[in-house]
């Protein structure tokens, strides 16, 4: 198989060539490590870099233990990267800051724990934006990561090094988190599947504070769904420490219409039982600020969901989308300022840390008790909110990003279509409805800006996604609604 084929392939696929013995680990990882070579240098996705002698000596000890019967699980022998902001030890932690130059753990994390016990060999770290801040990962020390579709675009973030490795091919799953899309983000502006799980499915430890700080989570992207499956399958579960983590209960697709399109696409449409009901936020009757052409993909997405017999349905949030903004803004502060004061305790850090955090911090640090539970209330509120909602749909869905990928030099987009965005992070506001409830969502392929339109110039060639959000906990059910649109995309 050629190098192209084979890096093609997807991770079950790949899984099932090793235990097979039809793919040695070595040759998978002799495979990775020359794509990596060839086409990081372009994308500046994977950073720190381990020895390929290393490495390939790993590879060797996996394909030993298969050849006496043992496998560790699903990834055996699959190269991985992790995300830089997730510790894994023998790899530098530095969270795209200066400041962390040489922060070297000597434990995994939970989720790096987990997927090395099942197998996963790990080459290196995925780049991200310093301290995960902004959907556009670059940083002082290892640069910017750039759009595998358009060099010059913006790859997304904070999972930003992830997705451009798993669209080059240079990784067939890859980890990532999600405070306020970056898994959806990236995936939809690199054409690749990113999940944000619920709150606690993907338990997060070591953590300093483990019953507030729990907005962000990690989770899997892949470029297919059978795959994003699988790799939260190995993520997910209970931990003990962490007290908010919730049982893992995995169950196979239950729609698995991906099977039922290929023996008869006529009864799809007919048989009832595999009918799904979705509701379309849009833009939220123009709350959104949205560049041209992305909602044209959603909806084109969503027709095709109708021609089978799905129902699509346009819906509106609980509460006003302004008072949850605020509410957010309150939560988002404070957790931030949390994170980045242990920096400020030397006043000379400031000029090491960028403008987008010490903002965070500041307005962070004046914020009261009472004005936090206040936003809690309305969190609150709006979760129930959510939960009703969703208790008459499969799933609710609204575009992934708000602009197409804008130019890899920018730090974020200072507004869109005329609209001034009031904060570093406004023009992302389209992803803090699942987060803030507390809800699943999946980043699907919708296909490619044509360029064609006012305002969408740019937009040629480019990918873009949408998010499909699902019921409190549903994870598993709102994979097989993403396997249903897999089934039907022609992305």
């Amino acid at each position: 198989m050629s190098q192209v084929d084979l890096l093609n392939t997807t991770a079950c696929d790949l899984s099932r060539a090793i235990h097979t013995r039809t793919l040695s680990c070595r040759e998978l990882m002799e495979a990775t490590l020359e794509r990596v070579a060839q086409v990081n240098p372009r994308v500046n996705a994977i950073v720190s870099l381990r020895e390929p002698k290393t490495l390939l000596a790993e590879a060797d000890v996996h394909d030993q233990m298969l050849r006496v019967g043992k496998s560790k699980g699903w990834l055996h022998g699959i190269p991985q990267a992790v995300k830089d902001l997730s510790a894994c030890a023998g790899l530098p932690l530095t969270m795209g800051s200066p400041l962390l130059v040489g922060n070297m753990p000597k434990l995994d994390g939970l989720m790096a724990q987990r997927m090395r016990s099942n197998g996963a060999i790990f080459i290196g770290k995925t780049n991200v934006p310093e301290f995960g801040l902004g959907s556009h990962s670059y940083n002082t020390v290892f640069g910017v990561t750039r759009n595998p579709h358009n060099l010059a675009k913006s790859a997304g973030g904070s999972s930003g090094g992830a997705a451009a490795a798993l669209a080059t091919r240079m990784l067939a799953v890859a980890d990532g988190s999600d405070f306020m899309g970056s898994l959806r983000n990236p995936a939809a502006w690199c054409g690749v599947y990113g999940m944000r799980p619920s709150q606690g499915r993907v338990p997060m430890w070591p953590a300093a504070e483990a019953w507030v700080s729990q907005l962000g989570t990690e989770g899997p992207m892949a470029r297919n769904v059978a795959d994003l499956r699988n790799l939260l399958q190995v993520q997910a579960g209970f931990d003990a420490r962490a007290p908010l983590s919730i049982a893992n209960a995995w169950h196979p697709p239950v729609h698995a219409l991906s099977k039922i399109i290929a023996k008869n696409p006529i009864n799809t449409v007919t048989n009832g039982q595999n009918h799904l009901k979705i509701g379309y936020l849009g833009s939220l009757a123009g709350h959104l600020s949205i560049e041209p052409g992305i909602e044209a993909l959603c909806e084109a997405a969503l027709a095709r969901f109708s021609l089978l017999g799905h129902a699509v349905e346009s819906v509106s949030l609980p509460m006003p989308a302004p008072q949850v903004w605020q509410a957010w803004l309150v939560w988002r502060k404070a957790l931030v300022a949390a994170r980045i004061a242990p920096f400020l305790q030397d006043g000379a850090n400031r000029a090491h840390i960028k403008a987008e955090a010490l903002w965070e911090h500041d307005e962070g640090a004046g914020l009261s008790m009472a004005e936090f539970m206040q936003a809690s209330a309305v969190r609150t509120q709006f979760q129930a909110g959510m939960a009703a909602l969703l208790s008459e749909f499969d799933a609710i869905c609204l575009p992934s990003a708000q602009v197409w990928p804008f130019d890899a030099d920018l730090d974020w987009p200072a507004s869109i279509n005329g609209r001034a965005m009031d904060t570093y992070h406004r023009w992302m506001e389209c992803t803090i409805y699942a987060t803030f409830a507390g809800l699943p969502a999946i980043s699907v392929p919708v296909g490619f800006g044509s360029g064609i339109g006012s305002g969408s110039a740019n937009s040629k060639g480019l990918p873009m996604g949408m998010q499909l959000i699902g019921k409190p906990q549903g994870d598993w059910a709102l994979l097989d609604v993403a396997e249903s649109y897999e089934a039907i995309s022609n992305v």
